[in-house]
């Protein structure tokens, strides 16, 4: 495993992804987003590193593009997001919190080589985590839809 940091970006496999999704379609991107989270959240059986790798870059993008979010930045996340393009992703906020569990879960080569550190010990998905997730409802609140 080749990282520099604990970005969702700072490592080979995510960097080698985001070079697969500049690389697609504009009209395929959502859909490759969507396919690397899927492959994490579905998995039943060891998550391979690189397929957990992608699925966190995958959570990054989808979260930047909510409120609250993080712009992408990273000079390894996909150039089109850089150049301050966006996606329609709205949708795969909940999969991509299934995707992040899954790379927290016990049977993730991830997790095995960040060490087995309690999920607090891994600030960059908690914070994506809780954007994905929005704000807690309080309560009495009326949701707006």
């Amino acid at each position: 495993m080749g990282a520099w940091g604990d970005g969702p970006f700072d490592n080979d496999s995510a960097a080698d992804w985001c070079g697969e999704l500049h690389d697609a379609e504009p009209s395929a991107r959502a859909a490759t987003v969507r396919a690397a989270l899927t492959t994490a959240a579905l998995n039943t059986d060891y998550l391979d590193h690189d397929d957990a790798a992608s699925a966190i870059a995958a959570a990054a993008i989808v979260a930047s593009q909510l409120p609250g979010g993080d712009p992408i930045t990273s000079s390894y996340a996909p150039d089109f997001l850089l150049a301050g393009e966006s996606l329609d992703l709205d949708d795969l906020a909940q999969l991509a919190v299934q995707a992040l569990d899954r790379v927290l879960g016990d049977d993730s080569e991830w997790r095995s080589l960040w060490g087995e550190a309690g999920d607090s010990e891994f600030p960059q998905i908690n914070k994506l985590r809780a954007v994905l997730t929005g704000p807690p409802e309080l309560p009495g609140q009326i949701a707006l839809v």
